[in-house]
């Protein structure tokens, strides 16, 4: 199982590709494809039929997902590294800049 050091909920900041700079909250983790969905951010259009959810059909507007590696936390205002610090039985997620 692959582990990231981003969580769902987390703010973050394109760092590489199209969307450099703009920065949203998590909303979904691809694990299986090291890809992560953020919201507002990489918008596709896509054209749908008419079925019984969306009887009107046409073209919705929706994220595509970036892969993992073009992101950085958000902390304070700051892009900044997440790490980790072990505790006894507690392992908790720290910023490389401020050791928060």
């Amino acid at each position: 199982m692959k582990k990231f050091k981003l969580k769902s909920g987390d703010t973050v900041r394109v760092i590489a590709g199209d969307h450099k700079g703009s920065e949203g909250k998590i909303l979904q983790i691809l694990k299986e494809k090291d890809r992560v969905l953020v919201e507002g951010v990489n918008m596709v259009s896509k054209h749908t039929k008419p079925s019984a959810q969306s009887p009107q059909g046409g073209i919705v507007k929706k994220e595509a997902s970036l892969h993992v590696s073009n992101l950085l936390l958000i902390e304070d205002g700051t892009v900044v590294r997440v790490g980790y610090k072990v505790d006894g039985d507690t392992k908790t997620r720290i910023s490389k800049k401020t050791k928060k």
